[in-house]
């Protein structure tokens, strides 16, 4: 067995390593072509920001452990995975104000790939009876620094494997950690994200969870689909039924367009797996998601087809509730309850298919999991899945 490991930062051994970088030299038995760095950004509202470059002889993965263990962008060769945000970032949680009156200080930072929201809670800002800010946009884990980030290569399995810790804990409220595990194979056009998350107190803990993967151009364009095994699909809101006949496919560029919300069920597989498949008009570049449905058993369309200046995008999102109101989805039930030191495994694998036969495979294991089953949409927002039904 070769397997090594690298602590890059740790507060119980105070230890911050500000360079890193290692190659195929650095590992017996793997292949040539690879390599991990870590550096820090510096300028503007980038200053001070942890990234870790993962090549792993096919795609190079920018995952930022200084904001909560996302990932930035993928890319190969000129080709870019991601999404081109108004901002500069990665953006350095200082200089994200999530307790902003509006609630929605989150944005001042959103330009991942992939973003976790949570832990607390996941959805849309909410206020209490006097106006006041009691939960922000999308939760605050995204906008914590990762603790214990280790770099681990294993030439047995074939694997490289980033990991992190990142709290959210307040005394006297929620305490909990997100043990956050990024794995990708050597010569592998995608990654796996492999979460756990513990409750550090010993009362029980609400959490919530939601996987916000993020594409715009070049793979979104006009005609782009999103093909899934949907059972159920239901607007967000009134303005998002208008347009629900056509919920499966994307406009190109529109200057003010309003993002528009689909809610879903997905069918599985016995074994709980799904997948949902996002390709270009012309099928010759896509992305798909695989993951438990059992574990994370909803599933959001967030449409924002605006124009490109202003963040052409998309996000599919598999999550443990819808992203309404965090009271909202309290009342449905839809939280995971942790017990005191309980915890819960989460995650979800990214498929980059970068070729049409690629993509067509894709497509094919997604409408083997539909069966030939004809999804239900509804036509205006539904009571129990939406707060403005």
């Amino acid at each position: 067995m070769n397997t090594r490991s690298w602590i890059l930062s740790s507060i119980d051994r105070e230890l911050h390593v500000e360079t890193f970088s290692i190659d195929d030299d650095d590992v017996k038995g793997t292949p040539k072509g690879w390599s991990v760095r870590k550096r820090t950004l510096r300028g503007g509202r980038r200053e001070g920001v942890d990234v870790i470059e993962i090549d792993n002889g096919a795609i190079e993965v920018t995952l930022i452990p200084s904001r909560g263990m996302g990932v930035w962008q993928a890319i190969a060769e000129k080709d870019r995975l991601g999404w081109q945000a108004p901002i500069r970032g990665p953006v350095h949680p200082r200089d994200v104000d999530l307790g902003e009156p509006s609630g929605l200080g989150w944005l001042d930072g959103f330009d991942e790939l992939l973003v976790r929201c949570g832990l607390e809670s996941n959805g849309a800002p909410e206020f209490d009876d006097d106006g006041r800010l009691r939960y922000p946009l999308h939760g605050r884990i995204a906008n914590q620094p990762a603790d214990e980030v280790t770099v681990t290569v294993d030439s047995d399995r074939g694997e490289i494997r980033v990991s992190g810790i990142v709290d959210e804990v307040r005394f006297h409220f929620l305490k909990v950690r997100l043990h956050a595990t990024w794995v990708t194979r050597f010569g592998e056009s995608g990654f796996r994200i492999e979460d756990e998350v513990e409750n550090l107190s010993a009362s029980p803990a609400e959490v919530q969870m939601l996987y916000h993967v993020n594409i715009g151009v070049p793979l979104l364009d006009a005609g782009a689909q999103l093909v899934a095994p949907a059972h159920t699909v239901v607007p967000r809101n009134d303005h998002a039924a208008t347009t629900v006949d056509s919920y499966d496919s994307y406009r190109g560029e529109e200057a003010g367009y309003e993002e528009q919300v689909y809610f879903y069920k997905m069918n599985a597989a016995g074994d709980g797996q799904t997948r949902v498949l996002l390709k270009n008009a012309h099928g010759t570049q896509g992305v798909s998601l695989v993951y438990d449905a059992r574990r994370l058993p909803c599933f959001s369309q967030w449409k924002n087809t605006t124009a490109a200046v202003d963040g052409y995008v998309t996000g599919i999102e598999p999550a443990t509730n819808f992203p309404n109101p965090r009271s909202f989805e309290g009342d449905q039930g839809r939280v995971i309850v942790l017990e005191g030191s309980g915890r819960t495994s989460l995650g979800l694998g990214v498929e980059w298919h970068r070729d049409a036969k690629a993509v067509a495979s894709g497509e094919a294991r997604v409408l083997k999991l539909q069966a030939g089953r004809t999804p239900k949409v509804f036509k205006k927002p539904q009571s129990g899945w939406c707060a403005d039904a």
